[in-house]
């Protein structure tokens, strides 16, 4: 399989997606359009893609004009059953792709936070690989309402929508559940003072809830990366049915 994988900050890191990726046996492609990178023009080349997190709000076209083309391109990938995967800013790109409403600075959250499922995603294919309430890394300030044929997988008291599913196999998750301790570690390493700022006194408290919460938030992650890679329909199979 051929993943395109677009990356929206240059301290994007795939984790446990990158995990399940790799024990699938995935080609990966990486776009990096915040750093002048094309966004590529269809979805011929590739069976599936996943758009990551970044600083960005998914309206600032003002500043990131590529912004409306990823969109776009993200919903080519669903209107041809290709699977789909948009994480924070991704889940938020994916929800404005399909006509719903960006939230700007509605919803701030960060650390290891619950997450919920709803009775759908209970029994969703992807998100039941996860337990019915699970602690999971966020870190976003904007929500978005659901698209009309999405159905809502996931939710907390923070963003009612934390996760949503279009048809078979298009994905958003507010939540990063690509974060693995090790992924944090990377963001606290780079951050700091950011961090500070946004949470202060959470740097001082980020080994002990780190090793309350991330044992369970990685294993999550993992569960739900590979249930989602587990979606992904190579070219050669469906040429084959």
């Amino acid at each position: 399989m051929r993943v395109l994988v677009v990356e929206n900050d240059k301290v994007t890191l795939l984790g446990q997606v990158g995990v399940a990726l790799a024990e699938a046996g995935a080609e990966i492609d990486l776009c990096r359009p915040h750093a002048g990178d094309a966004v590529p023009a269809d979805d011929a080349a590739h069976d599936a893609i996943v758009v990551m997190g970044g600083p960005q709000n998914a309206r600032d076209d003002a500043r990131h004009g590529y912004l409306p083309v990823l969109a776009a391109l993200m919903r080519r990938f669903g209107d041809a059953d290709k699977s789909v995967l948009g994480v924070c800013l991704g889940s938020q790109l994916l929800a404005r792709a399909y006509g719903a409403e960006n939230l700007i600075g509605a919803a701030p959250e960060f650390g290891w936070c619950t997450v919920a499922l709803t009775k759908d995603g209970a029994g969703d294919p992807v998100l039941s690989a996860a337990a019915g309430a699970f602690p999971i890394f966020q870190w976003h300030d904007d929500t978005f309402t659901l698209p009309d044929d999405a159905v809502r997988l996931a939710g907390n008291g923070a963003a009612e929508n934390q996760a949503f599913r279009i048809g078979r196999a298009t994905y958003g998750t507010q939540f990063h559940f690509e974060a693995s301790r090790a992924v944090v570690d990377g963001w606290v390493e780079a951050f700091p003072q950011l961090i500070e700022s946004r949470q202060p006194g959470w740097l001082a408290r980020h080994a002990a809830l780190a090793e309350e919460s991330g044992p369970d938030a990685d294993a999550t992650g993992l569960a739900i990366a590979r249930a989602w890679v587990a979606t992904i329909v190579p070219v050669a199979t469906r040429q084959v049915a």
